[in-house]
């Protein structure tokens, strides 16, 4: 059988081309060996593309950040995943000779290649076509690429028996029934041709494939499970020129550029499979062996090596796996990250790594984890820079993720009896004024954030709590003209990366306020882009989001947003968990769903507390809406309106104050436009005009 399978014209591809051409991109979805990465090629060929830029994801890539894109980026490391992209980005369109980009086997991405796919499609000046595993599970920025509007989707169907009729004739084949079974599948064709295996299914196939294969092509196989893509050079060297022709002959490996990739991903998955883990282990070794001699070549070869040694007989220094991890984090790779801090601490104890490791379990909102590996901890044998490094998270961690505000507080405080240095000091308090903020004691948290902005010895981290906290309280306060000052500051400096969306809440509540919903509507839609698809951060996002739908009169777009970032919220310690569940509670109501505001109600009682004590008000206004719901329930709806207002100006909230009050008028409080006019004297809006 040869290597190169015939092609036939396919009836779906005149369509493909059209939906290609009314969109952005397309993803083509189908079930394994239906022809997927076939089809996309002949689509090229009818676009005229004849050299379309082409990425293959591989399984062992999507352990590495921008594993499938490899060579074809030229970034440099940089503290902020958004800035990478964005120059990766630049980087792949610059060296780009197409104007067709295809992503093969999307599924595969790791998060940080897959937010680039999804970049591509939002803002690339060319096409795209992307192929997808049917049933699979994607990496959130790929199914966001179809969920926003972005590719069209395609279902690649198998092929119909005019088009197996064409390519058994060009392979001299009779259509009998024995090749009927197969389903006009044309990877379970081909194998069934060249293994005239009796198997029926797809699995069973590729099993009597493998074992049919020269033992040269099984063992490049064997290599490629464990490490894809090689080059054919690193390739030949661990098996032998023979044995790469063998697989390339046999169809079982394909040179793709100057790699050496697998026929299909189902070859590898299989070998993987039946793998012994003892052989596994020597291959990994074997693989990093030939590697060793090589320069790394690109930002996630460092990492892959990295991860490709964790279990080899060649381990890595721990110092080496310590700075992997940290490299890990910066880039927002959570999961790689734990697994490489983990490592170490297997080794050897490391402060280091204990902190690394603590960060990401926190950030994935694993805080009880966090909490047991920060508190493993030998304070005492600190020095005061480590001591800052370890009290910051600790303190954060027992504030949000573990629910104890208090406890917090008290650990800041006596942590500052240990510091010395003015800038150290400056950073607790930026924390502070942010506990103080959530706790719903906004004055005071502009008033600590005014003194740490105020000092020319506050460090980055501390200008971008205080700056994001005092930003926040002064949209709450009504104090809008201060705000994008503010904003601006928070954002200039280096900072954690969800610090961010508390600037955004800034920004919305502003324009919302000030009469800008349009504005609001655009700035909220940033935060939903390719630089936060990583959870939670998209959740985020999408709360942000639904917030200007509510304003907007958009409810049902507003519960579609916040069913799943609600649900994936509430499984971290964030206050953001509770105020995805208040608006979730309002937009529910508003659409006269009774059984379902009330529980989404309930679940936002259970989980609000002094960590979310800022959203007092929001809460309030979510019952008096789901309180209209209930049959003659509109005076009771209006005193919960009224009392979510009042409570807004006890805590000086007063622009959040006139939003209370607006939502209790548009429930039928005839009271409220005295209580906004009164508030005209203080607070500026277009509300009080």
């Amino acid at each position: 059988m040869p290597n190169r399978w015939p092609l036939v014209p396919r009836q779906s591809c005149d369509r493909a081309i059209e939906l290609l051409g009314d969109h952005r991109g397309l993803a083509l979805v189908g079930v394994d060996g239906v022809g997927k990465t076939t089809l996309a090629a002949t689509i090229a060929e009818r676009l005229g593309e004849a050299t379309p830029v082409r990425v293959k994801a591989t399984a062992t890539q999507a352990a590495v950040p921008f594993g499938a894109f490899g060579p074809l980026v030229e970034v440099h490391e940089v503290g902020k995943p958004a800035a990478l992209i964005h120059a990766a980005l630049e980087s792949l369109l610059a060296q780009a000779d197409s104007t067709l980009i295809i992503v093969d086997d999307a599924q595969l991405l790791d998060p940080l290649s897959a937010s680039l796919v999804y970049q591509l499609a939002r803002c690339g000046s060319g096409r795209l076509i992307v192929t997808a595993r049917a049933g699979a599970t994607f990496p959130s920025a790929v199914t966001a690429m179809w969920e926003d509007g972005l590719l069209a989707t395609f279902d690649v169907g198998p092929l119909d028996q005019d088009e197996t009729q064409a390519v058994l004739a060009q392979l001299g084949q009779p259509l009998d029934d024995e090749y009927r079974r197969t389903g006009g599948n044309p990877l379970e064709l081909r194998l069934h041709l060249q293994t005239r295996s009796a198997a029926t299914s797809l699995a069973g196939l590729v099993d009597a494939y493998l074992a049919e294969l020269p033992a040269g092509a099984r063992t490049v196989l064997s290599y490629l499970a464990v490490h894809e893509p090689l080059s054919r050079d690193d390739l030949a060297a661990l098996t032998g020129e023979d044995a790469v022709a063998e697989a390339e002959t046999a169809g079982a490996a394909e040179l793709f550029g100057e790699a050496v990739y697998a026929g299909h991903p189902l070859y590898i998955e299989r070998m993987a499979a039946d793998a012994d883990p003892a052989d596994t282990r020597r291959l990994r070794t074997e693989i990093l062996a030939q590697l060793a001699a090589q320069p790394h070549r690109h930002l996630g070869d460092r990492l892959g090596r990295a991860v490709l040694a964790l279990d080899s007989d060649s381990p890595e220094p721990v110092d080496d796996v310590v700075a992997a991890a940290q490299q890990a984090l910066r880039l927002g790779d959570l999961t790689l990250s734990e697994r490489l801090a983990g490592a170490a601490l297997a080794r050897c104890e490391r402060f280091d790594a204990r902190l690394a490791l603590s960060y990401a379990l926190a950030w994935q909102g694993r805080g009880r984890e966090a909490d047991s590996a920060l508190g493993e901890v030998d304070a005492a044998a600190l020095s005061e820079d480590e001591v800052m490094a370890w009290a910051l998270p600790r303190a954060a961690n027992q504030f949000w993720m573990l629910s104890e505000p208090e406890r917090a507080t008290a650990f800041l405080q006596n942590t500052r009896k240990r510091i010395s240095t003015t800038t150290a000091r400056l950073t607790l308090d930026a924390l502070s004024a942010t506990f103080a903020m959530n706790a719903g004691n906004v004055a005071r948290a502009l008033e600590i954030a005014a003194g740490v902005l105020a000092a020319p010895e506050a460090e980055d981290m501390a200008v971008a709590w205080a700056a994001s906290a005092a930003a926040l309280c002064s949209a709450r306060m009504g104090r809008f003209d201060q705000v994008e000052t503010l904003v601006k500051r928070a954002l200039d400096a280096e900072h954690p990366g969800l610090l961010r969306f508390t600037v955004g809440l800034a920004q919305t509540t502003t324009l919302l306020m000030t009469g800008q919903p349009d504005a609001a509507l655009e700035v909220a839609a940033e935060f939903t882009d390719f630089a936060e698809l990583a959870q939670p951060g998209r959740a985020i996002g999408e709360v942000l989001l639904a917030q200007v739908l509510l304003a907007q009169g958009d409810p049902a777009g507003a519960t579609r947003l916040l069913r799943p970032a609600a649900a994936t919220l509430e499984r971290t310690g964030y206050s953001w968990g509770p105020l995805s569940l208040m608006y979730l509670t309002t937009a529910l109501a508003q659409q006269g769903e009774i059984t379902d505001s009330a529980k989404a109600l309930s679940r936002a009682d259970s989980r609000h507390g002094t960590k979310s004590a800022l959203f007092a008000p929001e809460l309030g206004v979510a019952r008096a809406w789901r309180l209209a719901t209930v049959g003659d329930g509109t005076h009771a709806a209006i005193d919960a309106a009224r009392e979510a207002a009042r409570g807004a100006e006890r805590s000086g909230q007063l622009g959040v104050a006139v939003w209370a009050w607006n939502e209790a008028a548009r429930l039928g409080d005839a009271q409220a436009a005295g209580a906004i006019s009164k508030l005209g004297e203080t607070v500026d809006c277009a509300f009080t005009r």
